[in-house]
């Protein structure tokens, strides 16, 4: 039989083992818990890109007076349609699986050919560009975004002003973007021809959330060399609510 001071030495122990173990556990947790969240790149970005072009979302006189229809009409059906074909074409004479995601295709950009970046990028940079707009827009975002914009550039009106700079200053062909990067704070910068953060070529790095296309095709019909009010009338269409979901998607 046990002696009694040998069980009460057992339950100790195994009191004492417990504690040990179950504080162990909570540190651990408490470790995991406070780890460094994971990198959000182009590989797990919640939104992926075929490279067939969808359709578009609305009319092409939907977004008038700000965009008119013909130019609606010529930019979605002449060259957005010609970056996807020619996408497509490239990928096939690369060895570029089809159901690639054009995400994944910019990450790695620097593999391919120049035909592989123009179109991948003319492709991509348009499929975002029509779904950031809509007919009776929003005039500002909400929730997090709002305050993320208003955190980071002061106020949404500065954030407009800094936007429309980069729109502006961009010498010739390309973009103005507000994107997250891997730390998930907002930042405003251009990219030439069709470059775009995505590309582990671009001068900056990170998801795009909202882009306004500044190549002259464009605007030239309604605008011709009035680039600043091109960028003034598209505010007005500004598709909020899914600029919002693309940020909250990866916050």
């Amino acid at each position: 039989m046990s002696h009694p001071s040998s069980r009460r030495t057992f339950l100790r122990h195994s009191l004492q083992g417990g504690i040990a173990l179950t504080a162990a556990s909570t540190i651990t947790g408490m470790i995991s818990s406070c780890a460094t969240p994971k990198k959000t790149t182009a590989n797990n970005w919640p939104f992926k890109t075929p490279f067939n072009q969808q359709p578009l979302g609305y009319p092409y006189s939907a977004l008038e007076p700000m965009i008119d229809a013909m130019t609606m009409d010529i930019h979605y059906n002449k060259h957005a349609a010609a970056y996807s074909k020619n996408l497509k074409d490239a990928a096939q004479a690369e060895g570029i699986a089809s159901d690639s995601s054009v995400e994944a295709v910019l990450s790695n950009v620097s593999k391919y050919s120049s035909k592989i970046r123009n179109n991948a990028g003319g492709h991509y940079n348009h499929e975002l560009f029509w779904k950031s707009m809509k007919p009776n827009a929003e005039q500002q975002p909400s929730g997090k975004l709002l305050s993320a914009i208003e955190s980071g550039f002061n106020s949404f009106g500065n954030f407009k002003m800094k936007f429309n700079e980069a729109a502006m200053s961009r010498f010739g062909s390309g973009w103005a973007w507000l994107y997250i990067d891997n730390s998930k704070a907002l930042h405003i910068g251009s990219t030439p021809n069709q470059d775009n953060p995505l590309m582990d070529i671009a001068e900056f790095k990170g998801l795009p959330i909202l882009g306004l296309d500044v190549w002259e095709h464009a605007y030239y019909l309604k605008y011709q060399n009035r680039r600043a009010d091109y960028v003034d009338g598209w505010w007005k269409v500004v598709d909020w609510a899914s600029v919002q979901k693309r940020y909250e998607s990866v916050i």
